[in-house]
Order: C-alpha cells, then sequence, then structure tokens
C-alpha cells in the first residue's frame, strides 16, 4: 500500500513538474543570453537536460502498457531513420511532421518521446554531443504542442496543421541558435545575436516547408492508421 502511495505521489509531481520544466529551458536561456552569465552555456545545458530528464521520467512513471509504448517507439525509429535517409539533404528532415503526426494522434507526452527519441537514436549516426540534450528538448517540445494543440481540436484545420507545421521548424531553430550563441558568440550583444539568427534563417525557412511537404504526404494516411490503433486498442 505505500509503494503504490509513493508510485501516485511520484507520478503527481512529475506531472506537476511537466509545464514548468518545458517552460524553464527558454526562460534561463533568455535570461542568462540577457544578463550576460559567465557559466550560461553549462547552466543552460543543465537545465535542458533536467528538463529532458523529468520528461523520459512523466513517461516511465505513467507506466504505460505496451501496446501504448509500441506506437511511440515505431514513430520514433521511422522519424529516426527518416532524418538518416535524408542526411544528404541539409535541413530537410521528417523528424518535425512526424513528432507533429505522433502529438496530435497519441498525446502530447507521446509527441514529446517520439521526438526526443528520434533525436537521440539518430545522433548514433550523426554524433553524440552537448547538441543531443537541446535537439532532444527542441523536436520533443515540437510534439508536445502538437498534442496540446491537437487535444482541442485546432490541427484539424489543414491550413492551421500546415502553418503550425512550418512555425515549429523556426521554433526549433530559434532553440538551437539560441544554443548556439550563448555557447559561441562573444560577446553577446543585439548585434551578434541578429547575425546569428540571419545566418539561420534560410536553413530554418527550409526545414519549415519540408515539414510542411511531409506532413501534405503523411497526415491522412498516417493519422488514420494511428487513429484505427488508439480506437482498437483503447490507448
Amino acid at each position: 500500500m505505500e509503494a503504490g502511495s509513493a508510485g501516485t505521489m511520484r507520478r503527481r509531481l512529475l506531472a506537476a513538474l511537466e509545464v514548468p520544466s518545458i517552460l524553464a529551458v527558454p526562460v534561463v536561456l533568455v535570461a542568462c543570453a540577457a544578463n550576460g552569465v559567465q557559466a550560461a552555456a553549462g547552466l543552460t545545458l543543465l537545465v535542458v537536460v533536467l528538463c529532458v530528464g523529468l520528461s523520459l521520467a512523466g513517461y516511465e512513471a505513467s507506466r504505460p502498457a505496451l501496446r501504448q509504448v509500441m506506437p511511440t517507439a515505431t514513430l520514433a525509429g521511422l522519424a529516426a531513420a527518416g532524418r538518416i535517409l535524408f542526411a544528404p539533404i541539409p535541413d530537410v528532415k521528417p523528424v518535425s511532421a512526424i513528432a507533429i503526426v505522433a502529438g496530435a494522434a497519441l498525446g502530447r507526452r507521446e509527441g514529446f518521446m517520439v521526438g526526443a527519441l528520434a533525436a537521440l537514436v539518430s545522433n548514433f549516426f550523426f554524433g553524440q554531443g552537448a547538441w543531443t540534450p537541446w535537439q532532444m528538448y527542441a523536436w520533443g517540445l515540437v510534439g508536445y504542442l502538437a498534442g496540446v494543440l491537437g487535444e482541442r481540436g485546432i490541427l484539424e484545420r489543414r491550413g492551421v496543421l500546415y502553418a503550425y507545421g512550418f512555425v515549429s521548424a523556426l521554433m526549433y531553430g530559434a532553440i538551437l541558435n539560441g544554443w548556439y550563441v550563448i555557447g559561441y558568440v562573444e560577446p553577446i550583444t543585439w548585434p551578434t545575436v541578429v547575425a546569428a539568427y540571419a545566418a539561420g534563417l534560410p536553413w530554418d525557412c527550409l526545414h519549415g516547408v519540408a515539414t510542411v511537404g511531409f506532413l501534405a504526404a503523411i497526415w491522412v494516411p498516417w493519422g488514420a492508421r494511428i487513429r484505427r490503433v488508439v480506437a482498437k486498442y483503447g490507448l
């Protein structure tokens, strides 16, 4: 009985920390850049690692059944394989689109897991490093927000779906560019920050266009199959 009570308290605590931990990453990132914190790179990396860790722990604490885990793991594997397959074409990757489909069809936690695990697994091919937690967080956030929007039926309209797909790529780029500024730009001033983001903007836009294209290709067939699995197994 005590073990069950402790497990319930742990799940509630992790659920309560879910949104604050996700919001803490951009807040700390901006605060460190604005105040010129000397150890900003290490501090922000610690925050993003804690956020990803809490999200993974929260998913594990929810004790999903195998039938719940399998669609998430399959989509994460497909996203990772797709990223590797399209490696020769810079910023044309299906990860964001697959994370969006996962979030909208399975829920915000599953969307986060698909994006985060896709980044982690594919980086065994591309190379692991300090950028891995940032990519896990950024792609996880893409899937998480898709889940939030999907729960409210907002993504049912195709125009809104495509708009989110494009904006999500810009959001991903903004997070990774923020990590680059914190870690490599010295001194951090408005001109240097603008220059760093301007240099990445064309690639972020290409990522956005590619995400819209992938969504146009997979949203209907993949979404229908996932919803059938959800209905069949009561996920």
